[in-house]
């Protein structure tokens, strides 16, 4: 690599050794502390096929910079950008985990009021619900229980604060979900896995 960038390019050895090797490095690190980050989130989520190939770019990746570190030992540069590739990789894998919005999550509402247009509009989605009648230090509450992909739990939210703005709610991650008797909501969210099944299809 450093023959590539100082004999075929011509950049100087200097900027090679000070500039360009740790920003290569710094931002592999990024590379691969991010798709670690993915990576085990679809590991609990059972996604077997999409975990295992982003586990092989995940190992080269990080391969490819620890061997940079290693070839330029002498370099301190080199110290700064690997440490400072990997908290940043943890910053960005956690955005993107974020924006992927994998998985299944929880919801519990708690009210005092009626639920009937909160009931209406789970069911117009065709969100799974429970409510239960139950009874609080102040008397009567409904209580609510729904379980829905994350990608619609902005949805929810922004309909809950509409129609019930004083409710209590929490939202927890549900790693598994039974799917027997239920509507199976269908993501809209591309993955590795939802490719390699249509490729199995066609």
């Amino acid at each position: 690599m450093e023959d590539f960038f100082i004999g075929t390019l011509g950049i100087s050895e200097s900027l090679f050794s000070f500039l360009i090797l740790p920003l290569m490095i710094f931002f592999a690190r990024i590379a691969d502390v991010s798709i670690n980050t993915i990576r085990i989130i679809y590991v609990l989520g059972g996604r077997k096929a999409t975990a295992t190939i982003l586990g092989f770019f995940e190992s080269f990746i990080w391969l490819m910079a620890i061997r940079q570190i290693f070839e330029h030992l002498d370099n301190w540069i080199c110290y700064i950008a690997y440490p400072a590739g990997f908290a940043s990789g943890i910053f960005v894998g956690m955005i993107i985990e974020e924006r992927i919005a994998y998985g299944k999550v929880i919801v519990r509402i708690i009210t005092r009021k009626e639920v009937y247009h909160l009931l209406a509009f789970l069911s117009s989605q065709q969100f799974r619900y429970t409510h239960v009648h139950a009874e609080g230090p102040d008397g009567h509450e409904n209580l609510v229980f729904t379980v829905l992909e994350r990608e619609h739990l902005d949805d929810l939210l922004l309909k809950l604060k509409d129609i019930l703005p004083s409710a209590f709610y929490t939202v927890e991650k549900v790693n598994r979900a039974a799917e027997s008797g239920t509507i199976v909501q269908e993501s809209t969210r591309w993955s590795i896995g939802s490719w390699l099944k249509s490729i199995k299809r066609d």
